[in-house]
């Protein structure tokens, strides 16, 4: 039980996903910009909160003869819990418009970060120049906000690489707190799309908690089935890639060719065995 604590508290990660929608607005010069919030499911079984506040988002226009080609399109305080943002669940940060134009970077100000350990309490995170230069994220392709349209940013929070584990649980002085290191993938929804479906057993009764796993950009993805087997993996580059559904007790099944269509949804079910047992 304290290896998966180890494993599950030293793999968060900061994913960014770029995707451009195409909901008319009206007018010409400016375009809408919306950016939510959610959280890239992960089996976080020995945690109770992760949460991290935001204080300003900025956006780089892509013009080199500009001299501060930066905007802000978001300045306050919004605490996000991240664990409330699991399996395609989004919160709103920002609904604003801006002017129309191509913008390929994107600084996050992160000013706090916490993490709260079952049995062990709650540990503040330092968030390294997060608060005061901010937390830098090139848009590639560039984002493109056109006039009368709305273009939207979901911003990932992976609990994957993000929570890195100070101290040793095994030793006598267990955990010394955390470190906060965010790792950045950025999507353009034009080449981008969704996974979701349900994991069963071979009498098709929903398998909660099996982890569903595929590589995207070279970083492992793993999404976690919840009370109805089911799982959902948000901006997913289109392509092909090959997954694999495992969970305690059963055979884990691989399955290659999973096709991804961009702006569309993917379904992709898994059947699993009971492991054979050995007396």
């Amino acid at each position: 039980m304290k290896k998966n604590l180890i494993l599950t508290a030293s793999v968060l990660s900061i994913v960014l996903l770029i995707l451009s929608g195409c909901q008319e607005t009206g007018g010409d010069s400016t375009g809408r910009l919306s950016i939510k919030v959610t959280d890239a499911p992960f089996p976080v079984d020995f945690i109770e909160e992760a949460s991290v506040t935001i204080t300003k988002v900025e956006l780089r226009q892509d013009m080199e003869s500009e001299e501060n080609p930066f905007i802000t399109v978001f300045e306050g305080s919004k605490e996000f819990n991240l664990l409330d943002l699991r399996n395609g669940v989004v919160e709103e940060l920002v609904d604003v418009e801006i002017p129309a134009g191509s913008y390929n970077l994107m600084r996050i100000y992160v000013e706090n970060a916490g993490i709260v350990v079952k049995e062990y309490g709650s540990y503040s995170v330092k968030v390294p120049s997060g608060s005061q230069t901010g937390i830098k994220m090139f848009i590639a392709p560039s984002l493109q906000v056109s006039g009368g349209l709305t273009a939207e940013v979901l911003l990932d929070f992976n609990l994957d690489k993000s929570f890195v584990l100070k101290g040793n649980l095994d030793s006598p002085s267990g955990i010394d707190g955390f470190n906060f290191k965010p790792v950045i993938r950025a999507v353009n929804n034009t080449t981008a799309g969704s996974i979701y479906g349900v994991v069963s057993d071979i009498d098709t009764l929903p398998i909660m908690g099996a982890a569903v796993s595929m590589t995207l950009d070279g970083v492992e993805t793993i999404a976690q089935t919840g009370e109805k087997g089911v799982y959902t993996m948000l901006g997913v580059p289109a392509g092909s890639y090959s997954m694999t559904a495992s969970k305690d007790g059963y055979t884990s099944l691989t399955v290659e060719e999973v096709v991804v269509v961009e702006g569309n949804k993917t379904v992709q079910d898994f059947e699993l065995e009971t492991a054979a047992t050995t007396e």
